[in-house]
């Protein structure tokens, strides 16, 4: 707030410190009251910058303090598929330094892993048990204006590696293992080690959100409007929806993505049709919104995926997360290829997939 004192100037100025000469009725502003009332506005609007740089600085510690760190490159060390070819190096003579242009693939997985109330709530798996609900590997063309979102059905049997564990020692291999199993011994080390083993693509990052996380995602963003193209009644995801285009909040979103039982055959293909549209649409509800505009709705937002997310090394921190999302500012939901994985079902077990060969090898072969 700014305040302005205004005095009027005495006719014999010569003691009071005012503008005007002797004789002079002039108004004026008197030099001494003047003087305290700059200092006092000083003081306030100082105070004032040093209280918002506070709030600023809480803010952006209480973010980057959200983000949950794995150090997955570490964990595995050289024993992964080889890195691609990197760009040139930048101008040593440019000013600032460049956001990152390069291709990339990111495992991104949504989860049930984190335990308590909220979770529970929504779905989420108890204290003692975690699982990979959601599996993508997200691959960003060269320029990063274009992608492919390859879903993994959870259902798919894999030969599923030895992988590290924190106490230095690791798990068995197994051969025909469900794939969502490789979280549930091992961790993000083992679920990223394990489609490296069956993809031969080196994972760069790996992104995962939990339930809650998701849920309060879509709330922070207003809700994410979607169409079905049939009915849904499922009692194990507690959605109903008629066919027809509907505003979702989080947890009707969140029960969509894990909606499988009512729709086509009921196996995991349909439920991640679902997903991928309903990425699609967050993609265009985000990309709707102006979010630097409003800084109290930019907070809940990021305080939303922070507050539920694991990364890599790579991405833990607020300002890599940040440079990331500014090296996708090109990107758009029409750039945005979504497909699953080629698979059939597993000769042994109708109720599983395989991968379907050469098919599955082609793809992943076309993201290196």
């Amino acid at each position: 707030m700014f305040l302005l004192v205004t005095g009027h100037q005495e006719s014999d100025g010569a003691g009071d410190g005012g503008t005007g000469g002797e004789g002079d009725d002039t108004p004026g502003i008197r030099t001494g009251r003047g003087t305290r009332v700059l200092k006092i506005t000083g003081f306030a609007l100082a105070g004032l910058l040093v209280l918002g740089a506070g709030a600023a600085g809480w803010a952006y510690w209480q973010l980057n303090d959200n983000i949950r760190g794995v150090d997955i490159n570490n964990a595995l060390g050289d024993d992964r598929p080889a890195k691609p070819m990197t760009a040139a190096s930048p101008d040593p003579s440019a000013t600032a330094e460049p956001l990152p242009t390069g291709s990339l693939n990111i495992l991104v997985l949504g989860s049930d892993s984190r335990s308590g109330e909220e979770n529970q709530a929504l779905g989420g798996g108890e204290s003692g048990g975690a699982r990979s609900d959601t599996a993508m590997v997200v691959h960003l063309d060269p320029g990063r204006t274009a992608a492919t979102v390859v879903s993994i059905p959870r259902d798919t049997l894999v030969d599923r590696p030895a992988c590290p564990l924190p106490d230095g020692g690791s798990t068995r291999p197994v051969s025909g293992a469900m794939f969502n199993s490789a979280y549930e011994v091992g961790g993000p080390v083992c679920a990223v080690k394990t489609v490296e083993s069956f993809t031969d693509v080196r994972m760069d990052h790996y992104i995962e959100i939990d339930f809650s996380g998701f849920a309060r995602l879509v709330d922070a963003l207003g809700g994410v409007t979607v169409t079905t193209e049939e009915d849904i009644d499922d009692d194990r995801s507690h959605l109903t929806l008629d066919v027809g285009t509907h505003h979702l909040d989080g947890t009707e979103a969140l029960a969509l993505a894990r909606t499988r039982y009512d729709i086509g055959d009921g196996s995991d293909l349909g439920r991640i049709e679902l997903q991928q549209h309903l990425v699609k649409a967050l993609l265009e509800q985000i990309a709707d919104q102006d979010l630097l505009t409003g800084p109290a709705r930019l907070y809940e937002v990021a305080d939303a995926v922070t507050g539920s997310l694991t990364t890599d090394t790579g991405l833990d921190s607020l300002g890599e997360l940040t440079r990331f999302g500014q090296s996708l500012k090109g990107l758009t939901s029409a750039a945005v290829t979504t497909v699953t994985m080629p698979v059939r079902p597993a000769p042994w077990d109708p109720n599983r997939v395989v991968a379907d060969e050469p098919d599955a090898r082609e793809l992943w072969a076309s993201l290196k």
